[in-house]
Protein backbone atom coordinates (compact mmCIF):
# COMPACT_ATOMS: atom_id res chain seq x y z
CA UNK A 1 0.00 0.00 0.00
CA UNK A 2 1.54 3.26 -1.11
CA UNK A 3 1.00 6.64 0.47
CA UNK A 4 -1.60 8.75 -1.33
CA UNK A 5 -1.90 12.55 -0.95
CA UNK A 6 -4.52 15.18 -1.76
CA UNK A 7 -3.78 18.88 -1.11
CA UNK A 8 -6.20 21.76 -0.65
CA UNK A 9 -5.92 25.45 0.26
CA UNK A 10 -8.64 27.16 2.30
CA UNK A 11 -8.42 30.96 2.35
CA UNK A 12 -10.73 31.62 5.31
CA UNK A 13 -12.01 29.96 8.48
CA UNK A 14 -15.41 29.63 6.76
CA UNK A 15 -13.85 27.83 3.81
CA UNK A 16 -11.97 25.50 6.17
CA UNK A 17 -15.26 24.78 8.00
CA UNK A 18 -16.99 24.09 4.67
CA UNK A 19 -14.23 21.63 3.75
CA UNK A 20 -14.74 19.90 7.11
CA UNK A 21 -18.45 19.56 6.35
CA UNK A 22 -17.71 18.05 2.92
CA UNK A 23 -15.22 15.58 4.38
CA UNK A 24 -17.65 14.76 7.19
CA UNK A 25 -20.24 13.51 4.71
CA UNK A 26 -17.75 10.85 3.60
CA UNK A 27 -17.03 9.43 7.07
CA UNK A 28 -18.76 6.37 8.50
CA UNK A 29 -18.57 4.18 11.59
CA UNK A 30 -15.10 2.70 11.97
CA UNK A 31 -13.33 5.64 10.28
CA UNK A 32 -10.53 7.47 12.04
CA UNK A 33 -9.37 10.94 11.06
CA UNK A 34 -5.99 11.91 12.48
CA UNK A 35 -5.67 15.69 12.81
CA UNK A 36 -2.06 16.87 12.69
CA UNK A 37 -0.59 20.34 12.81
CA UNK A 38 0.99 22.78 15.23
CA UNK A 39 -0.87 24.61 18.00
CA UNK A 40 -3.19 27.15 16.39
CA UNK A 41 -3.37 25.40 13.01
CA UNK A 42 -7.13 24.93 13.27
CA UNK A 43 -7.49 21.27 14.26
CA UNK A 44 -10.26 21.94 16.79
CA UNK A 45 -12.04 24.40 14.47
CA UNK A 46 -12.02 21.74 11.77
CA UNK A 47 -13.26 19.00 14.11
CA UNK A 48 -15.97 21.25 15.59
CA UNK A 49 -17.29 22.10 12.11
CA UNK A 50 -17.31 18.46 11.04
CA UNK A 51 -19.04 17.26 14.22
CA UNK A 52 -21.71 19.95 14.15
CA UNK A 53 -22.49 19.16 10.52
CA UNK A 54 -23.30 15.55 11.45
CA UNK A 55 -25.68 16.48 14.29
CA UNK A 56 -29.45 16.57 13.75
CA UNK A 57 -29.56 19.63 16.00
CA UNK A 58 -26.17 21.37 16.19
CA UNK A 59 -24.98 21.94 19.75
CA UNK A 60 -21.89 23.34 21.39
CA UNK A 61 -18.77 21.31 20.63
CA UNK A 62 -16.12 22.20 23.21
CA UNK A 63 -12.47 21.44 22.74
CA UNK A 64 -11.52 18.17 24.44
CA UNK A 65 -8.21 19.66 25.59
CA UNK A 66 -9.04 19.16 29.27
CA UNK A 67 -11.59 16.32 29.10
CA UNK A 68 -9.37 14.43 26.61
CA UNK A 69 -12.41 12.89 24.86
CA UNK A 70 -15.86 14.21 23.97
CA UNK A 71 -18.46 11.89 22.45
CA UNK A 72 -21.46 12.81 20.34
CA UNK A 73 -24.40 10.69 19.24
CA UNK A 74 -25.27 11.30 15.62
CA UNK A 75 -28.00 9.53 13.72
CA UNK A 76 -26.05 6.48 12.55
CA UNK A 77 -23.09 6.23 14.96
CA UNK A 78 -21.07 8.03 17.62
CA UNK A 79 -18.34 10.56 16.99
CA UNK A 80 -15.40 10.54 19.39
CA UNK A 81 -13.30 13.71 19.43
CA UNK A 82 -10.02 13.24 21.26
CA UNK A 83 -7.21 15.65 22.07
CA UNK A 84 -4.19 13.60 23.11
CA UNK A 85 -1.81 16.52 23.65
CA UNK A 86 -1.54 15.95 27.42
CA UNK A 87 -1.02 12.17 27.19
CA UNK A 88 2.38 10.63 27.59
CA UNK A 89 1.82 7.46 25.57
CA UNK A 90 -0.37 4.72 24.12
CA UNK A 91 -1.27 3.09 27.47
CA UNK A 92 -3.26 6.17 28.42
CA UNK A 93 -5.12 5.92 25.10
CA UNK A 94 -6.25 2.40 26.03
CA UNK A 95 -7.56 3.70 29.38
CA UNK A 96 -9.70 6.26 27.52
CA UNK A 97 -11.41 3.48 25.55
CA UNK A 98 -10.34 5.06 22.28
CA UNK A 99 -8.89 1.87 20.82
CA UNK A 100 -12.35 0.23 21.06
CA UNK A 101 -14.02 3.29 19.53
CA UNK A 102 -11.77 2.98 16.46
CA UNK A 103 -13.82 -0.06 15.45
CA UNK A 104 -17.33 1.28 16.05
CA UNK A 105 -17.37 5.09 15.89
CA UNK A 106 -16.08 7.94 13.80
CA UNK A 107 -12.96 9.08 15.63
CA UNK A 108 -11.32 12.49 15.24
CA UNK A 109 -7.93 12.50 16.96
CA UNK A 110 -5.85 15.60 17.59
CA UNK A 111 -2.16 15.00 18.38
CA UNK A 112 -2.26 11.44 16.96
CA UNK A 113 1.49 10.96 17.48
CA UNK A 114 0.55 9.95 21.06
CA UNK A 115 -1.20 6.83 19.67
CA UNK A 116 2.05 5.08 18.80
CA UNK A 117 1.38 1.49 17.76
CA UNK A 118 -2.37 1.97 18.39
CA UNK A 119 -2.71 4.14 15.28
CA UNK A 120 -5.28 2.44 13.04
CA UNK A 121 -3.72 1.27 9.76
CA UNK A 122 -6.86 2.41 7.93
CA UNK A 123 -6.79 5.97 9.31
CA UNK A 124 -6.98 9.07 7.15
CA UNK A 125 -4.52 11.79 8.17
CA UNK A 126 -5.32 15.48 7.75
CA UNK A 127 -2.40 17.84 8.24
CA UNK A 128 -3.30 21.50 8.73
CA UNK A 129 -0.69 24.22 8.36
CA UNK A 130 -0.99 27.99 8.37
CA UNK A 131 -0.63 29.52 4.92
CA UNK A 132 0.68 32.88 3.81
CA UNK A 133 -1.70 34.82 6.07
CA UNK A 134 -3.55 34.27 9.36
CA UNK A 135 -6.73 32.92 7.74
CA UNK A 136 -5.25 30.64 5.07
CA UNK A 137 -4.80 26.95 5.82
CA UNK A 138 -2.93 24.39 3.76
CA UNK A 139 -4.57 20.99 4.10
CA UNK A 140 -3.05 17.67 3.12
CA UNK A 141 -4.96 14.41 3.28
CA UNK A 142 -2.77 11.30 3.34
CA UNK A 143 -3.65 7.62 3.48
CA UNK A 144 -2.47 4.14 2.55
CA UNK A 145 -5.76 2.21 2.81
CA UNK A 146 -7.19 1.90 -0.73
CA UNK A 147 -10.77 2.42 0.48
CA UNK A 148 -10.10 6.15 0.93
CA UNK A 149 -9.16 6.77 -2.70
CA UNK A 150 -12.64 6.24 -4.12
CA UNK A 151 -14.42 8.12 -1.33
CA UNK A 152 -12.11 11.12 -1.51
CA UNK A 153 -12.59 11.58 -5.27
CA UNK A 154 -15.71 13.59 -4.37
CA UNK A 155 -13.47 16.21 -2.74
CA UNK A 156 -11.34 16.54 -5.88
CA UNK A 157 -14.39 17.31 -8.01
CA UNK A 158 -15.35 20.39 -5.99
Amino acid sequence: MSLQILRFTCISPDQTAAFAVRLGTLLRAGDTLLLEGPVGAGKTHFARSLIQSRMDVPEDVPSPTFTLVQTYDVSETEIWHADLYRLSGPQEVVELGLSDAFETAICLVEWPDRLGELTPATALTLTLLQGADDDTRLLALTWTDPSWGERLKELEDD
